[in-house]
């Protein structure tokens, strides 16, 4: 019985989707409206039929492996639906972009004839950036190291309170990350004023949430024979965390934080353009200007900092895999 309101809750839900596109494809371009609960108990009726057959799409999700070709067909007009959704409300205009592309004549010159007298400045805003995003790197580490812990579901699913623990740090860490980095720097703008420690604030409390999940995860795939042979010896949790997680974790966690801080810099270019200081704030302050080379010359050194970054990240992270 159970199963069977899984398979219709799908159904439900698949159909729902179904209807609902088809009925805003019709109110676009035709202006025909159906209503509300037509469009919430027609699908309904669609479930319900789908249900009695073994080969839906509900049935291959919850029991798996059923066979005929009836949940290939709701799939397959899933996808054509979405994808036809997608192009609409995009706006897709192929035409216009293989014939208006000459608009970007200035852009381009800008770009490869960068304006090289202007080098001084925006390395100095080059620099700002880096270390932006570095101290919103290492102010993370501490928060998140300790936070990752209680949002380990290996860790806490011991104990009621673990449990709650776990939820909490997890639900807070998801809808902090969901929120991006950009919108935390209009905040904070507001909050300490426009400048890169703005810039600093929206990317350490990004850093922590990502941080939080990264490291997490990590502590949840670990090896559980330490654990359970530190357990074993009546040590207390701390000293469990201390010698039998800390040890499998600390070169994964070195490398997730490399990463993280090369993130972090090509997030910081964007952050700049709401006021978080660093070269995006430059960057954008040249292009409300028209200032094409200049914008050119600002991209090659952010292109430049960024491969660096890449090539340094993955070196060590290559290395860290190694030990």
């Amino acid at each position: 019985m159970i199963k069977k309101i899984k398979i219709l809750s799908i159904e439900y839900a698949v159909w729902l989707y179904v209807i609902a596109c088809i009925s805003w494809f019709l109110l676009r371009l035709g202006n025909i409206s159906f209503s509300g609960w037509i469009i919430l108990l027609f699908p309904l009726l669609i479930a319900f039929l789908f249900t009695f057959s073994k080969n839906c799409i509900g049935a291959k999700i919850i029991i798996s492996e059923q066979p005929g070709a009836l949940w290939k067909v709701e799939f397959t007009i899933v996808i054509i639906i979405t994808l036809i959704m997608a192009w609409v409300i995009v706006e897709v205009k192929p035409i216009a972009f293989f014939t208006q592309a000459a608009n970007t004549k200035a852009i381009v010159s800008g770009i490869f004839n960068p304006n090289l007298k202007e080098l001084v400045p925006m390395l100095s805003a080059l620099v700002e950036t880096i270390y932006l995003a570095l101290l919103a790197t290492i102010f993370a580490i501490p928060f998140a190291f300790v936070l990752s812990f209680f949002a380990a579901k290996n860790l806490m699913n011991n104990s009621f309170i673990g449990r709650i623990a776990y939820i909490i740090i997890r639900t807070v860490s998801t809808v902090v990350r969901s929120i991006e980095a950009i919108v935390w720097a209009i905040i904070f703008c507001v909050w300490v004023g426009i400048g890169p420690f703005a810039g600093m604030l929206a990317l350490w409390i990004h850093s922590i949430a990502a941080l939080v999940k990264l490291y997490s995860e990590q502590i949840e795939n670990i090896d559980p024979g330490p654990v359970e042979a530190i357990k074993a010896t009546g040590a207390s949790t701390l000293q469990v965390w201390r010698y039998g997680v800390t040890p499998q974790i600390l070169a994964p966690y070195l490398a997730f934080t490399i990463y993280r801080w090369d993130m972090n810099i090509r997030m910081a270019t964007v952050v700049g353009f709401v006021g978080g200081g660093g070269i995006g704030l430059a960057l954008y302050q040249q292009q409300q200007m028209l200032a094409w080379r200049n914008v050119g010359l600002i991209m090659w050194l952010i292109a430049l900092v960024v491969w660096v970054m890449d090539m340094f990240s993955g070196y060590i992270r290559s290395k860290l895999v190694t030990y």
